[in-house]
C-alpha cells in the first residue's frame, strides 16, 4: 500500500549503516550525551550556519527553551500565525504569556508580514500587554518571508523566533532555514524532513549567552555540573541512539534526499497541471523566487464546490492515503479561548477548509505519483 511518507523504504536504504551506528551506542554503554551528540550537534551547526546548536527532547520544548533564555513571561505578547501546528502556541501560555494570532498569505501558508505590523500596532495602542517576540513558522518546509517580517521585528523592537520544526533544508538565496532567527528550532519527530526514530529537537543561534542559557535550562537548570542547579529548567535532552541515527540520516539528507524530494514536488506540479485540474479552483503549493523547500509536505488547495472529506474517502478506497494539516485555526482551538487575542485569521479560515496534503517523500515513485494526480483528476475535472 503506499505511504503517506514511506519511512520503511528509508530504513531500508540506510539500514546497514544504522544499524551498524545503533550497535555501537549499545556496545559503549553511553546513552545520554557524549561525543556522538556533540558531533551531531557541531553538524547540525556548520549545515544551518550558526555558531551554537543545542539538541534537546522535541520541537515542543526547543520553543519553549527559546522564550525561557528570553525570560518571556506574564505581560508579553508573543505573535504566532493563526494556521500551524498547536505547539507554536502551545509553549506561549506554558510561560505565562499572551498567544496573538496572526493571519497568514493564502499562497505560501506563511505568516503575513503586513498583517503582523497591524497586530503589533493594536497590542502597542492598547497598552495591556507589551510585544517581545514574533514566532515564524517555516510551514509544509517553506520558510516565511524573513526580510518583511525581521523589517517588522526591527521597528518594533521584537526578538525574531524561527519555528523550522517543518522547514529544515529550506533555504532562501542559499542561506539555510533555521538560521534566521534571533533563536531558530527544528523538530525530528519522524516525518518531518529531517526524522529520527522517536522524539527529538534543537535549538539555534548565534548568541554565546543564549545558547548557555538553553543547555542550563534543558537539563533541570544546571550550573558548574548537573548538581549544581542554579535556575528552574526542564529535562530535555536527545539521547545518544537517536543523535547516531541523526548523523546517518543528515548524510543521506544533505547528499541526494532534499534534492530527490524536490524533484517529487516538481513532478507533482507537471502532472497536476497536465491533468487538467481547474486553476481557478485547485491551487498546487507556491515557491517564491530564491526560495527552496525541504517539502514536509506536499498541499494543495481545493475549489469551495469539492467535498474534502468525502475526496479523502474516495482517495483511501484507492489506496491513496492524504491529510488534513490543520482543520482549525489556532485561534479557535478550546485551549486558547481564554488566554488568546482573537484574531480574524481570514485566510486561515479558508485554508484549514481547503487544504489537502498529498503523499510525498524522498522516495515516493513516478507511478505512485501518476495514480495520485489520475485519481485527483477524475474526481475534480470529471
Amino acid at each position: 500500500m503506499m505511504q503517506f511518507r514511506d519511512l520503511q523504504a528509508q530504513y531500508g536504504r540506510l539500514q546497514p549503516d544504522i544499524d551498524a551506528a545503533v550497535s555501537a551506542v549499545l556496545a559503549g554503554g553511553r546513552y545520554i550525551g557524549g561525543i556522538l551528540v556533540q558531533e551531531l550537534e557541531s553538524q547540525l551547526a556548520d549545515y544551518v550556519g550558526v555558531k551554537h546548536c543545542i539538541t534537546c527532547g522535541n520541537g515542543t520544548d526547543a520553543l519553549q527553551l527559546a522564550l525561557m533564555a528570553w525570560g518571556v513571561g506574564r505581560g508579553d505578547a508573543v505573535f504566532v500565525p493563526d494556521f500551524t501546528f498547536f505547539s507554536s502556541g502551545e509553549v506561549v501560555p506554558a510561560v505565562g504569556a499572551t498567544p496573538v494570532f496572526v493571519d497568514v498569505n493564502g499562497r505560501t501558508f506563511n505568516l503575513d508580514a503586513s498583517k503582523l505590523e497591524k497586530a503589533v500596532l493594536a497590542v502597542e495602542q492598547e497598552g495591556r500587554l507589551r510585544p517581545r517576540v514574533v514566532v515564524a513558522v517555516d510551514l509544509f518546509g517553506l520558510p516565511a518571508d524573513y526580510s518583511a517580517i525581521r523589517d517588522v521585528c526591527d521597528r518594533h523592537d521584537l526578538l525574531l523566533l524561527e519555528d523550522g520544526a517543518q522547514g529544515f533544508g529550506g533555504s532562501i538565496d542559499g542561506r539555510m532555514a533555521c538560521s534566521f532567527g534571533d533563536i531558530s528550532t527544528t523538530s525530528f519527530f519522524p516525518a518531518k524532513p529531517l526524522g529520527c526514530y522517536g522524539d527529538g529537537g534543537a535549538v539555534f543561534t548565534d548568541s554565546d549567552e543564549w545558547a548557555a542559557l538553553i543547555r542550563s535550562y534543558a537539563v533541570h537548570g544546571k550550573g558548574t555540573m548537573k548538581y549544581d542547579n542554579v535556575r528552574i529548567g526542564m529535562n530535555s535532552r536527545l539521547d545518544t541512539v537517536q543523535a547516531a541515527i541523526l548523523q546517518v540520516k543528515l548524510s543521506a539528507f544533505i547528499d541526494y534526499e532534499l534534492d530527490a524530494v524536490n524533484k517529487v514536488a516538481a513532478a507533482y506540479n507537471d502532472l497536476l497541471r497536465s491533468a487538467g485540474l481547474p486553476e481557478e479552483g485547485v491551487a498546487l503549493p507556491e515557491v517564491p523566487a530564491g526560495f527552496r523547500s525541504s517539502w514536509a509536505q506536499y498541499t494543495i488547495q481545493l475549489p469551495d464546490s469539492c467535498n474534502r472529506d468525502s475526496l479523502q474517502e474516495e482517495l483511501t478506497g484507492q489506496g491513496i492515503p492524504t491529510m488534513v494539516y490543520y482543520p482549525k485555526p489556532m485561534s479557535a482551538q478550546g485551549a486558547f479561548q481564554r488566554c488568546c487575542v482573537p484574531c480574524s485569521g481570514e485566510q486561515a479560515a479558508l485554508l484549514c477548509r481547503s487544504v489537502l496534503s498529498l503523499p510525498c517523500g524522498p522516495d515516493i515513485d513516478a507511478a505512485a505519483q501518476q495514480l495520485v494526480a489520475n485519481a485527483l483528476s477524475c474526481k475534480l475535472v470529471g
